[in-house]
């Protein structure tokens, strides 16, 4: 479920699971990434932990279904700063995916997590879910997170990886569920660059994902 923008042809010829995110960078062996929401449609979900971020910013609540285990395996840094930084990406991927979900590609979420030159290619990647009806489903770990702080303290730079082998889209008309294509590398590397707001949120700035980046 890599985080990229996908064409429309892209997404039909590859059952599109692929949830790679928008953002900047590219290549033939790179995605983008990108997730927000106001919330779920589903009755079941996990909430938000944003509330351990550390600047005094009211933080939308974020939530996902149980039908979408998003999760983060030692996303913890002793800096307070650092982990700063890694509670509002996390918010920012739940964000997204949450949007894809709730299939709300204006969702305010995704904004107030994105900064002003991001957010519309995350809307764009989310779109090139919601415009064919998908939505997503299974299970996607996001781990190895290695944070990198500016000398200004206004920027930072995060690296983590997630395995997609679990993970898959549905139709929701036709119900049906389908997976990366075959041969497909699961693991896929994402770095993002963020850069902190007035408000003290640590919003994506840019997003380069590269598929086969990173192992577990």
């Amino acid at each position: 479920m890599a985080r990229r923008i996908l064409t429309l042809t892209t997404l039909t010829t590859t059952a599109a699971l692929l949830l790679t995110a928008c953002g900047g960078g590219g290549g033939d062996k790179s995605d983008d990434i990108k997730g927000a929401d106001k919330g779920s449609k589903s009755p079941s979900a996990s909430a938000s932990a944003s509330s351990s971020a550390s600047s005094g910013a009211k933080r939308p609540a974020i939530t996902l279904p149980s039908s979408f285990q998003l999760t983060f395996e030692n996303w913890t840094s002793s800096d307070p700063v650092k982990q700063a930084v890694l509670n509002d990406a996390k918010e920012e991927l739940r964000a997204g995916y949450a949007a894809i979900i709730a299939d709300n590609p204006d969702s305010e979420a995704v904004a107030f997590y994105d900064t002003a030159g991001v957010v519309q290619q995350t809307k764009t990647w989310i779109k090139t879910y919601t415009d064919k009806n998908l939505t997503v489903i299974g299970k996607l770990p996001a781990f190895g997170a290695k944070v990198s702080l500016a000398k200004t303290g206004a920027g930072a730079s995060l690296s983590y990886c997630t395995d997609e082998s679990k993970a898959s889209t549905k139709n929701r008309k036709t119900g049906k569920v389908e997976g990366n294509p075959a041969g497909t590398n699961p693991y896929v590397l994402y770095t993002v660059s963020l850069a902190k707001s007035a408000q003290g949120v640590w919003q994506n700035a840019s997003v380069h994902s590269e598929r086969g980046g990173c192992s577990k």
